[in-house]
């Protein structure tokens, strides 16, 4: 398995992210695009190559509340392979920053950022008709 995960460099690989978490998040979990297509130009964004092919993806932006970790998305057939851990461990590392690193959790994989050292902040709430719980990063 040769996993090679890196910045987003050019507009054929911005255009491989989109179609990855379009078949994630548009067709199989029915987000709106006008929720799922935002904040593009203020994202820093990573995309993982399986073999040489683009399988994975995930982003950063900054927000009023810290470093806000978004849109990780793994093609189904390449689930379960820890490149979802490889993805979010990647995008940690190239953080630096004394803000609070957080995301939006969709309570299915709360527990996957558990074991990756987030910690839920607060009351469960809705985003695009799925139950999220905000996590904050332990490290």
């Amino acid at each position: 398995m040769n996993l090679k995960i890196q910045l987003v460099k050019n507009k054929e690989e911005y255009e491989d992210i989109l179609e990855i978490r379009k078949q994630v998040f548009i067709r199989e979990q029915n987000v709106p695009e006008s929720i799922e297509i935002e904040y593009e130009n203020v994202s820093s964004h990573v995309i993982c190559f399986l073999d040489g092919n683009p399988i994975g993806t995930g982003r950063w932006r900054e927000s009023d509340f810290g470093i806000k970790l978004e849109r990780f998305a793994v093609l189904k057939k390449y689930r379960g392979l820890g490149i979802g851990k490889e993805i979010v461990n990647f995008i940690l590392s190239q953080i630096s920053s004394n803000k609070t690193i957080y995301l939006h959790a969709q309570e299915a994989v709360v527990d996957f950022y558990k074991k990756l050292g987030f910690s839920v902040s607060g009351k469960q709430f809705y985003e695009a008709d799925i139950p999220h719980s905000k996590m904050i990063y332990k490290s």
